[in-house]
Order: C-alpha cells, then structure tokens, then sequence
C-alpha cells in the first residue's frame, strides 16, 4: 500500500501506476530506476501496454482518442540514432519512415518519446521527454525480490516419458 501511494504521489496530477501494474512490471525485470512518466496532451497512458524492455529497460504507449499512439522507451547505454538525427537542447531529435522521436539523455539512461510525424508535434514530443518523472524515488521501498528459480526441474530436460517407436507405433 505504501508504495502505492509513493507512486501515485510521484505521478503528480496525471497518470499514476496502479500497485497490480507495478507489481506485474517490476516483475518481469524492469529496473525500478528506469520506470519515468510523460505528460502528453491529448494523449492517455495505456497502462496495459507497459513492460520490460531488453534486459531492464521500461517501456509503455501513450495514446488518443483520434488513435495516434506515441512509445515511450527508457533504457541503459548510450543512444544509438537511426535515420536522421540532430541535437536539439540537451538531446537529440530523429526522424526516420515516417516517424519521429526526442531524446532525453541522462547519466546512466536515456529515455525516447516516439511517435508518427502526422499526429504529434516535435515540440510536444521535446516538452513531454525533458519533463518526464521517475516514477520510483528515493525513499520508495525496496522493489519486491526478483522472481524464485525453481530449481526442481533437471538440466537435461524436464522428463518427459519415452515414446520409442518400433512395430505398431
């Protein structure tokens, strides 16, 4: 319950993960420092779709009534561009097949707002990634431990019976 409300308390006024959604997400592996939130006008977090990402990253989509959908994607390493790029503030701008994205680099991550050239503003896009929050923060408890390795299950195989084949079968 506390870390319910150390959530919904990071998450301002706008869209807050429920306890079952943390739960599920921190679950799967995401690394709770990489869990942020945007705010995006015009647009709702579909919280069905958030997610691990590669190894720990956080992902999520944000979408609007109209059906435009904008990914976010924070991850570990070094930002690596694909189609046209250009810094733009303190990140980078990129277009590519007829999408765009905004760039937000941190120390240890870096956070991606992507989204159709047609029906979001690179404007927007910028806005919403240099604001985005941590949604776990100091003073937030310890995430729940990482999933029990069962163990119980040989190496070599998990026993399945025999079935040779020879007259009849």
């Amino acid at each position: 319950m506390l870390l319910l409300l150390l959530v919904t308390a990071a998450c301002g006024q706008g869209a807050a993960l429920s306890g079952p959604t943390m739960d599920r997400v921190l679950g799967q592996g995401v690394a709770p420092d990489l869990i942020y939130l945007v705010e995006l006008p015009g647009y709702e977090l579909a919280e069905q779709s958030i997610g691990v990402v590669n190894e720990e990253g956080f992902g999520a989509f944000y979408t609007s009534a109209e059906g435009g959908q904008v990914e976010l994607r924070v991850d570990r390493g070094p930002y690596r561009c694909v189609g046209t790029c250009e810094r733009d503030g303190g990140g980078w701008y990129a277009v590519h097949e007829g999408r765009h994205e905004y760039v937000a680099v941190g120390e240890r991550h870096h956070l991606r707002l992507i989204g159709d050239l047609e029906r979001v503003d690179r404007a927007v896009l910028r806005e919403a990634a240099e604001g985005a929050r941590p949604v776990v923060t100091e003073g937030t408890p310890s995430p729940p431990p990482a999933p029990v390795e069962r163990g119980d299950l040989p190496s070599h195989g998990d026993m399945a019976p025999l079935n040779p084949t020879g007259p009849g079968g």
